[in-house]
């Protein structure tokens, strides 16, 4: 089963860290993917770029209204996702768990994809 591990991070606090700091981060993700890679179960992962280059569409009974920025006023941002494969939720959860930000307060959503039905 494909799940979507979707990392959030207060991007202020991503700020607040050294360039050393950030850097040995990003080298822990490289590392946290091949390891995936190597076992088969990483499909895609993408970091994001900071919150305020969003663009929000949203609607509510009306035409769609456009805005600069993200969603919604939060503490944590999106900053990334990784697809992998799993045999079942408990590995999605123990795979999220190793991901570099963690330790730092990072947050991780773990969701299922919901498979396509043949038609």
């Amino acid at each position: 089963m494909k799940y979507m591990l979707m990392c959030c991070f207060d991007e202020k606090q991503w700020e607040r860290l050294s360039e050393s700091e950030r850097a040995d981060i990003m080298r822990e993700y490289a590392e946290w993917i091949r390891g995936l890679d190597a076992s088969g179960q990483h499909l895609s992962s993408t970091k994001l770029q900071p919150s305020l280059t969003a663009t929000t569409i949203r609607g509510g009974g009306g035409p769609a209204v456009v805005l600069d920025g993200p969603f919604a006023e939060t503490k944590e941002q999106l900053g990334g996702y990784h697809l992998v494969e799993c045999a079942n939720l408990d590995e999605a959860i123990s795979i999220a768990k190793r991901i570099p930000t963690i330790p730092f307060g990072g947050t991780v959503e773990v969701r299922p994809l919901e498979e396509a039905q043949p038609a």
